[in-house]
């Protein structure tokens, strides 16, 4: 692997994730996993994942696909395509790794990785988590980090919209 990532090695399909994983554990680097759709990125979103990055050595992102973001959140989601999302991801010098899931949760991914650390939003309760009794059960630990209040997608395209 590159010591130096461009944005789009940061982008990066299952089998390369596993292979990252696995490099991160023979360097005893701890590895962080966190998911979302990261649709309109928001302050509220840099904040979490610059908080999220500090809980590990290494930070890798699930994003929902298209087309789980529409399962997830209606019709006339994504307002960005995946390959837009990733990419604007990327540049986030906190996230190490994206990787494109299309189920509707990360339990696959999660399971695939097997990461020290599973974070989510505080606005999560850590029993709702999909992926904690997994992560808890192979000795990793699941954390919450403060939720930004006054940023979200849903309002920044209602505002744009009216």
């Amino acid at each position: 692997m590159k010591t130096q990532s461009t944005l789009q090695d940061k982008i990066c399909d299952w089998d390369e994730l596993r292979a990252f994983a696995q490099m991160c554990r023979e360097e005893g680097k701890t590895l962080a996993f966190t998911n979302g759709c990261f649709d309109v990125l928001h302050p509220g979103h840099v904040l979490y994942l610059h908080e999220a990055a500090k809980q590990a050595d290494v930070l890798v992102l699930g994003l929902n696909s298209d087309d789980s973001v529409s399962r997830l959140k209606g019709p006339s989601r994504p307002i960005q395509d995946q390959n837009a999302r990733a990419l604007v991801l990327a540049g986030l010098e906190s996230i190490a790794r994206i990787c494109i899931f299309d189920q509707d949760t990360p339990l696959d991914l999660i399971q695939l990785i097997q990461p020290h650390v599973l974070i989510k939003g505080g606005d999560y309760e850590i029993k709702d988590i999909v992926g904690a009794p997994e992560v808890t059960a192979s000795g990793g630990k699941v954390l919450t980090v403060p939720f930004v209040e006054g940023h979200s997608s849903t309002s920044i395209i209602q505002k744009i919209q009216s």
